[in-house]
């Protein structure tokens, strides 16, 4: 699974909904025709996932209605799917519109869906700027990969 870009393109996300013969490989939960939900290859906590548009588009306000709506209407499916397969206690989920607000791809917009639990930080992000995670990201993409038709395909 990754999130690199190939060398043939400059978006890591284009490149993702181009391959649809690669779901598994690329760590893709779910995809239609305008939108695909992705692993996120280098996750704030474990499970972190991604909703993103198939359109190349940096800037919210220019992206379809439909697509949007499409978007948006995952949101409350796959925090219930977080929830009852990784036990969170709570998700953060929001955009990063630029890269003044935070956006690591900035040229392609993309919301996040990011697990959280009691005391989920440790010394290791302070002193080391480095994150620790005691599960196996293949792991919870198998995990969330038989789960997902119960929420995402509905």
């Amino acid at each position: 699974m990754t999130t690199k870009k190939s060398k043939d393109s400059s978006c890591v996300f284009c490149d993702i909904a181009k391959n649809l013969d690669k779901n598994e490989e690329l760590g893709i939960l779910y995809r239609k025709s305008d939108i695909f939900v992705v692993m996120n290859r280098y996750p704030y906590s474990p499970g972190h996932i991604m909703i993103v548009p198939n359109t190349h588009e940096q800037n919210l306000e220019n992206l379809d209605a439909k697509t949007w709506e499409h978007m948006s209407s995952l949101v409350p499916k796959a925090v219930a799917m977080l929830k009852d397969t990784l036990n969170c206690t709570g998700v953060n989920v929001g955009l990063n519109l630029g890269k003044s607000a935070g956006a690591g791809i900035e040229e392609h917009l993309h919301m996040h869906l990011v697990p959280r639990w009691e005391k989920d930080t440790n010394f290791m992000t302070s002193i080391a700027n480095s994150r620790v995670y005691s599960v196996d990201f293949e792991n919870i993409y198998q995990k969330l990969l038989k789960i997902k038709g119960k929420y995402l395909d509905t």
